[in-house]
């Protein structure tokens, strides 16, 4: 009689906590298959936690917006690997052979604080959206990249070189480049480089 009255029971008990109740055997169940227990109600740490079960770094982080903006160094590294690369196409295998090195150590150093300048002074509304644009020109033009503004589809700065023949000298090679601002006019200097007094190859061959 007991026994039937404690099953009618838990059946009772299930109808009434809609299935909330949990038998105190599934409890030990469970402690001896190795689970854990959960503590008794008003133990539960929970308070670190949201409602999705993060705690509150996690959800913060969630919460920050995804951005793809590029950091300043990051703008300032790529242009100057792109303008490296420029400057070598420019000058082509033949001319690389005899100043690749001179222009690397004497000429990029004053191009990347050049271009650190330019990128710096745009600010943080317009940097973002510089590239190196053009391709250089081969044969004799001076063109070697220009900086280029996306957002306003203006070019910035004209990076260029020049033959120069002098007399009893040789030839040298005249970096330098030019600014929006005094609309391209004036000639910054970069440096010059020494090649020879014999006629150079065309650019890029």
């Amino acid at each position: 009689m007991k026994r039937w009255f404690k099953k009618l029971s838990i059946i009772m008990m299930t109808f009434i906590t809609m299935g909330t109740f949990i038998p105190p055997g599934s409890i030990d169940v469970d402690a001896k298959s190795g689970g854990e227990a959960l503590p008794p109600d008003g133990d539960d740490d929970f308070s670190g936690l949201d409602e999705d079960g993060l705690d509150e770094d996690e959800a913060s982080e969630l919460d920050e917006p995804l951005t793809d903006s590029e950091s300043i160094d990051d703008v300032i590294d790529r242009i100057t690997e792109e303008a490296r690369e420029h400057t070598l196409r420019k000058l082509g295998p033949k001319i690389s052979r005899q100043i690749e090195d001179e222009v690397m150590s004497a000429i990029m150093p004053n191009m990347e604080d050049v271009l650190n300048t330019i990128i710096e002074e745009a600010g943080e509304d317009r940097y973002s959206g510089f590239t190196v644009s053009e391709e250089p020109s081969a044969g004799y033009g001076e063109r070697i990249f220009n900086i280029h503004d996306t957002e306003t589809d203006e070019d910035v700065a004209k990076f260029h070189v020049r033959r120069d023949n002098r007399p009893r000298d040789g030839y040298w090679f005249n970096f330098h480049y030019h600014l929006s601002r005094d609309n391209f006019e004036e000639h910054h200097q970069l440096g010059e480089v020494y090649w020879d007094k014999n006629t150079p190859p065309k650019w890029m061959s």
